[in-house]
């Protein structure tokens, strides 16, 4: 369903009145891109590097084609399955200084961003959401900025060794998010600052909580900490006991803060695995000292790191090319979560999540042709399936500005905002493919079956659900044009099936996600759909969606899939299974704005150090921008207001008035 003539309330306006802004449908616009270029001579933004790299030659030995899978259809026979895992389990982490960027337009909340996030609402019941990163451990909160922005970026003074730059921030920001959960049901993380432990920062807290209600997961205290000491931002000798000590303190803070009433979300230690290890801060007695105040338990990770391509001091610059086949294997996403097997147990035994809470192909913006093919989307799946298998609660894949490599989405330049859409980056189709591969029932369980003989090109899961065989879940990392390595996965059952009397059903339903090559970006398809090319998407899925229907043999007890090179294949063993993840109907929204003019942009530098190990880019958008148009800031703003629900509900039942102004309710 497509809501026309849509009020999107952003943010409060002066006096603390509503401001209402109307959206209309448009039919998208598309460019062709550009595939012949080389990464060494484009010279543009980096989410529109138009690299294409070649597909690794076949392994020799080559994996077999014919294979077979043995599965119970009880999840009782089946030992080692993972904990009940949520449809959301591949969220998002955008970077507190872009967020504007992506989910805020000249007034307008982002349309595309809506429908992107309703696709996957509709399908795993929910989106988690980080707002943070590097940029959000010197942001500030200041009831106004300058030409109504949101968001600025201040120069640094040479105080900061790392030359992060400082964040200031409206509520505005927390508004924005707010609405956009009443549109979707959508959640969100922030973090506190804690690059002052002398003058604790806790605006974010007292107006998250009040603005955000429930729609507020936690509250991360510190980005990165183990990487504190090596980026300057503490004294060399600065250790997990340490941390434990400052995370003690924003403890106490928070408990003593009249404006706070929830001290029980915090979200530790977000280690990157760099100079410490997670086991270094739980053998400080850190989960039973402050097993009160923790929410969740977090690390962020990311593989690689393409920083010496951008910055010198690094080395010479890594080949896309020949890291490519780095990422085309299941041992890829089996070495990253190999190290945290210890603390995910460690964490289940204390009764919380396990998250990896930022996460991506490389950091320092990712690889060209790697980081935007269609062989980081078959990456992303069997990474978070392994993640999913493992234990892990959920991961969220960052989201950083135009100047990096991996975004799952990116709106078009501001200055070009009335003729191009957004672009939809490959890694996008994964979380789409994720949340359908577990569903919204939150009961899926997941184990890696180590099919065919545990190749490392033809990894395979299998996803229980409601304690039943559900989907299964199967991917082709080879590429062949020939069709000579595509394979045939031969299942066969035991027990039975959603209460049919054999073992095996009479057929089964696959969702494949198809490109020609793993180095492909655009021309990939879901299950028969698209989000186009470059610059085309208003976030809708394009063309007729395509389910196979395979035939199975009762009387083999057989069911053969088909597995193209490169693929990946989503089999569902029921019909009840397959509607669970394929809505009817979705809602969407259509829109013809665009910029009213060039927002203004803060450029600070950054030390390129903190990159090589951090987060994806540091949120920097290097000449390109990230500060939106914010609203009025005439006037105070009431703390602890915002639109009526009831408000809200009329407006997407499609009211066609424009609202004066809108009823308020103090929280």
């Amino acid at each position: 369903m497509i809501l026309h003539s849509l009020f999107l309330y952003c943010a409060l306006a002066s006096g603390g009145l509503a401001r209402a802004v109307t959206v209309y449908s448009q039919v998208p616009m598309g460019v062709t891109p550009t595939t012949s270029a080389s990464s060494s001579t484009y010279t543009g933004a980096a989410a529109y590097d138009p690299t294409v790299l070649n597909a690794p030659a076949l392994p020799n030995p080559l994996p077999p084609t014919q294979f077979g899978i043995q599965l119970s259809t009880s999840a009782s026979d089946v030992t080692a399955l993972s904990i009940q895992l949520s449809g959301a389990f591949l969220g998002f982490s955008i970077e507190m200084s872009v967020v504007d960027q992506v989910c805020d337009f000249s007034s307008l909340l982002q349309v595309p961003f809506l429908n992107l996030m309703a696709l996957l609402s509709e399908r795993a019941g929910r989106v988690n959401i980080r707002v943070g990163g590097n940029t959000q451990e010197t942001a500030t909160l200041v009831q106004s900025l300058p030409d109504m922005k949101m968001v600025e970026k201040q120069e640094t003074a040479g105080n900061n060794p790392t030359e992060t730059p400082a964040l200031l921030y409206t509520p505005d920001i927390l508004y924005l998010l707010s609405n956009i959960s009443a549109l979707v049901n959508t959640k969100w993380y922030l973090g506190v600052p804690l690059n002052d432990t002398s003058n604790l920062r806790l605006a974010i807290a007292e107006y998250g909580e009040r603005i955000l209600g429930d729609n507020l997961l936690g509250l991360q205290v510190g980005n990165e900490p183990d990487l504190y000491a090596r980026h300057g931002h503490r004294a060399s000798t600065y250790g997990p006991y340490d941390y434990f000590g400052e995370f003690g303190q924003v403890v106490a803070a928070m408990q003593a803060d009249p404006n706070i009433s929830v001290s029980n979300n915090l979200i530790a230690p977000n280690v990157a695995t760099g100079d410490w290890t997670p086991e270094d801060v739980w053998n400080t007695g850190f989960i039973e000292a402050y097993t009160n105040s923790i929410h969740t338990l977090t690390v962020e990770h990311y593989p690689d790191d393409n920083c010496a391509a951008i910055y010198s001091g690094f080395g010479p610059p890594k080949d896309p090319q020949t890291e490519f086949p780095n990422y085309l294997t299941h041992a890829a996403g089996k070495s990253i979560v190999a190290p945290y097997l210890n603390s995910s147990a460690i964490a289940l035994a204390a009764g919380k999540p396990f998250v990896m809470f930022e996460t991506n192909t490389a950091s320092c913006g990712g690889f060209p042709g790697i980081s935007d093919s269609l062989g980081a989307a078959l990456w992303a799946i069997d990474y978070g399936l392994q993640m999913a298998a493992s234990n892990f609660s959920h991961a969220l894949l960052h989201v950083g500005g135009q100047d990096v490599y991996y975004n799952p989405f990116t709106p078009p330049p501001t200055n070009q905002s009335s003729y191009h859409q957004w672009t939809i980056g490959p890694i996008f189709y994964s979380v789409l493919a994720v949340s359908e591969t577990l569903g919204s029932t939150n009961t899926s369980r997941v184990i890696d079956l180590y099919a065919n003989g545990n190749n490392d090109y033809t990894p395979g899961y299998a996803i229980y659900e409601n304690g039943a065989l559900a989907r299964l879940a199967l991917l082709n990392y080879m590429t062949d044009p020939s069709g000579a390595n595509d394979y045939n996965a031969t299942v066969s059952f035991s027990g039975g099936v959603a209460g049919q009397p054999s073992a095996v059903p009479a057929q089964v339903y696959v969702k494949y996600l198809l490109a020609p090559s793993v180095g492909e970006k655009f021309n990939i398809t879901w299950a028969g759909q698209t989000f186009g090319g470059q610059f085309s998407s208003d976030g809708r899925l394009q063309g007729s969606q395509h389910v196979e229907t395979v035939p199975c043999d009762q009387t083999a007890n057989t069911c053969t899939v088909t597995v193209p090179a490169p693929g990946f294949a989503l089999v569902f063993m029921s019909n009840s299974a397959l509607g669970e993840s394929t809505p009817t109907s979705t809602i969407t929204f259509a829109t013809t704005a665009t910029a009213a003019g060039q927002r203004g942009t803060q450029v600070a530098g950054v030390d390129p150090s903190v990159l090589a190990t951090s987060n994806g880019h540091g949120g920097q958008d290097f000449g390109l921008g990230s500060t939106s148009k914010g609203r009025s800031s005439a006037g105070d703003r009431a703390a602890g207001v915002y639109p009526s629900g009831a408000v809200l509900v009329a407006v997407i039942a499609g009211v066609a008035t424009i609202l004066r102004a809108f009823a308020h309710q103090e929280l």
